[in-house]
């Protein structure tokens, strides 16, 4: 039995967060340096229980990211990574193929600028298509013109995750779940990590906290330039009898004034069609439903001088995804816009999920990743999508980045 506050494992490297960017980085820091001792401490009594485990199952392309970005290399290099990930370690993965559509001629442009993005980060067999080439892939879709991405997938990433935690199990890593860790002090040159479950000393750490990754930075002592401001992205699905409406995935042109892509249609790997997601200003870090509401959480973000400009900037947005979130009949018009045939009985309730947005003082949405690291620890402040498609390839650049604290 362990005893609380006992200092009861200790290792090389200290993991903070058992979704698929720790696991992913974990695992390339065990493939380089296979004589590590590694512990990775996850606060649920699972891996993947928040933002991995609860997003929409989409391996993005690369299509959306500013060419040169971190984000558009690691996508493009992560896909292919994460097939192969999969066909090795029998993971369900579903190259079904992307519809992005321009329901009026005058998002045209735009559509036009997004295949530019998307061919200047060599994204595979992208190309133009016209309305009836679009109805040829998505019979239902809605649209003058619009981009067919076939090398977009679906993929079981609790499933990514479980394969990349057995991985580490059985190159001699210890995963701890049901360990939150609730402070950090320094020892020597390493860290002491207290959880419920007793005290890890690790020599360095790595923390990938998502929702928490601000704080787990401050309970390290350090003061990032940036806060977790949680947005939640609601789904719905649509009735079993109605999947057939969607083939693959039907996305809208986004609009660049936004900092999310709209609502979308996704089929999954275990058959059905998810709706969604909006983006919600949440009351919680991990408030999944709109009325859960955590003061500590509400606190640091009202209290943030950032929150206040991002609102400023986008109130009206904000006003109407809250509107939306409230009213099914919106949320079903969202969808009706790019598959005109659904009907208000062919969408039933669905699930949702938490973005971990990370924020600076000036109200400016981080964008790209962001990686805290000092002589000892490093600290992913931001890990925004495409993260999860990009998981492998984050992994080995973080673990490559390490390796310098390692030596």
């Amino acid at each position: 039995m362990i005893t609380s506050g006992t200092k009861w494992l200790e290792a090389d490297l200290a993991v903070i967060g058992g979704g698929i960017v720790g696991l992913a980085t974990a695992w390339r820091v065990q493939q380089r340096r296979p004589d590590l001792s590694i512990v990775l401490l996850e606060k649920e009594d699972g891996l993947a229980r928040h933002q991995t485990g609860r997003n929409s199952g989409v391996v993005h392309s690369g299509i959306y990211y500013t060419p040169g970005s971190l984000k558009a290399t690691l996508c493009v290099q992560g896909v292919e990574e994460l097939r192969l990930f999969c066909a090795e370690n029998d993971v369900a993965y579903d190259r079904c193929g992307k519809i992005i559509t321009a329901v009026t001629d005058d998002e045209i442009p735009r559509l036009e600028k997004l295949f530019e993005r998307g061919s200047a980060n060599g994204v595979p067999e992208l190309r133009k298509v016209d309305d009836v080439q679009m109805r040829e892939i998505e019979p239902h879709v809605a649209g003058v013109a619009g981009i067919h991405s076939p090398n977009t997938a679906i993929v079981d990433y609790p499933g990514v995750c479980a394969a990349l935690g057995g991985l580490l199990k059985e190159g001699g890593a210890r995963i701890v779940t049901g360990a939150p860790v609730e402070a950090i002090r320094a020892d020597g040159g390493g860290h002491v990590l207290s959880t419920p479950r007793g005290e890890v000393r690790a020599e360095r750490l790595l923390a990938c906290a998502g929702l928490h990754a601000d704080r787990i930075a401050r309970m390290a002592g350090l003061e990032p330039e940036v806060r977790i401001v949680p947005f939640r992205g609601e789904y719905m699905f649509l009735s079993d009898d109605r999947s057939e409406l969607v083939n693959g995935l039907i996305y809208p042109v986004p609009d660049p004034a936004l900092p999310f892509l709209g609502v979308h249609l996704t089929s999954t790997v275990d058959g059905r069609v998810e709706a969604g997601p909006n983006a919600v200003p949440a009351f919680a870090r991990e408030g999944y439903r709109f009325w859960d509401v955590k003061a500590l959480d509400m606190a640091e973000t009202l209290f943030f001088p950032g929150a206040w400009k991002l609102g400023a900037r986008y109130w009206r947005h904000g006003l109407f995804e809250i509107y939306r979130s409230l009213s099914r009949p919106a949320f079903i018009r969202s969808l009706r816009r790019l598959v005109p045939v659904l009907r208000d009985e062919d969408v039933v309730a669905g699930g949702s999920g938490v973005r971990a947005q990370a924020v600076g003082r000036d109200g400016r949405l981080v964008d790209d990743f962001a990686v805290l690291t000092t002589d000892t620890a490093m600290h992913v402040l931001n890990a925004p999508s495409p993260a999860a498609t990009a998981s492998l390839s984050i992994g080995r650049k973080l673990a490559a980045d390490l390796e310098p604290l390692l030596a």
